[in-house]
């Protein structure tokens, strides 16, 4: 079919098709579709609570396995607590600082070097001391976000229980653009 076989008249003139920033279509779309497919607003709060906490804990590298095992064992919703999970990824690597530096200061340990010369020279001559200062480091923080994590989490999932409600109610009433209506997807086919 070349361009001069198209009838203008076939070319409906309809509503164009939305067009929704990234936000809204890698965040708010996937949790229109969770709550379409029938995830409870509470579960589903619980699952972003609990999936942004996990996403900012100190331990860089663990926080989707330990947000999948957090999933299992509390039987929440994964594919809600990993997008809240990576969706904070850049606030856990602002956040890793803050958490070494007050883990040191509530465990009253020596601060940790953050210059990498005095790194260096500590790998070069005592690896295995520094092994442990480290892993101590890291426990301090650790512990300190697990603290955080205990008080927030219910915070935000309370918080963000009744708003899921009202969007799940708004959804069965098709008042927000999730998809194209049927209608609409029909007549195009037709077309």
């Amino acid at each position: 079919m070349t361009p001069s076989d198209v009838n203008p008249a076939s070319i409906q003139s309809g509503p164009s098709p939305l067009h929704h920033n990234w936000l809204y279509r890698r965040i708010a779309l996937p949790i229109f579709a969770l709550l379409r497919m029938g995830a409870s607003p509470r579960k589903l709060a619980w699952s972003i609570a609990v999936g942004l906490l996990i996403g900012i804990n100190p331990v860089l590298g663990s926080t989707t396995v330990v947000c999948l095992a957090a999933a299992f064992v509390l039987r929440l919703n994964v594919a809600a607590s990993q997008l809240a999970n990576h969706l904070v990824y850049p606030l856990e690597l602002l956040l890793v600082i803050p958490f070494l530096r007050l883990g040191d200061v509530i465990f009253r340990t020596a601060p940790m070097p953050f210059s990498a010369r005095s790194l260096i020279h500590a790998a070069r001559t005592s690896p295995v001391a520094l092994t442990r200062q480290l892993w101590t480091w890291e426990w301090h923080a650790f512990t300190l976000w697990l603290g955080v994590a205990v008080v927030l989490v219910p915070i935000i999932a309370l918080s963000i229980t009744p708003v899921l409600h009202r969007l799940l109610l708004r959804i069965e009433h098709h008042e927000y653009p999730i998809l194209h209506p049927p209608h609409l997807s029909l007549e195009r086919a037709d077309s």
